[in-house]
């Protein structure tokens, strides 16, 4: 167990501090003001874990100890957004539409109002 936790830790590390970089481009260049540092995170965090995730269907070539590292650690501590829509995409490859219209409306709707009651909870200190 202890050995799991430390390929995630460390593969999260080196995904964490590859975002902190990639999302510094949100400082240095303005299109439309769109978070472009974030949106490049996300798109390619997205692209990595499917890429990893069709390895890991097609081929045995990655052991338990390298999923942890690259998909929960690396990919999960880049973005949680690559999970998320991986997880769709899985939905919807097993024919659940249903259920991915229901997991990514609920994602948004619940998200957004996570962000504002945070926001404004933040108000009463």
């Amino acid at each position: 167990m202890l050995k799991e936790i430390l390929f995630i830790g460390f593969g999260g590390f080196i995904g964490s501090v590859a975002r902190y970089f990639v999302s510094k481009l949100n400082l240095t260049i303005d299109l439309f003001s769109i978070p472009l540092g974030t949106l490049l995170v996300n798109i390619l965090g997205s692209l990595l874990l499917g890429f990893l995730t069709g390895i890991v269907v097609k081929s045995p070539i990655l052991t338990l100890e390298w999923r942890l590292f690259l998909m929960v650690g690396m990919c999960g501590g880049f973005t949680t957004f690559s999970t998320f829509t991986s997880e769709n995409m899985m939905l919807i490859h097993n024919g659940q539409f249903l259920s991915a219209a229901l997991y990514t409306g609920l994602s948004l709707l619940l998200g957004f109002i996570a962000v504002f009651v945070g926001y404004a909870s933040s108000n009463l200190l």
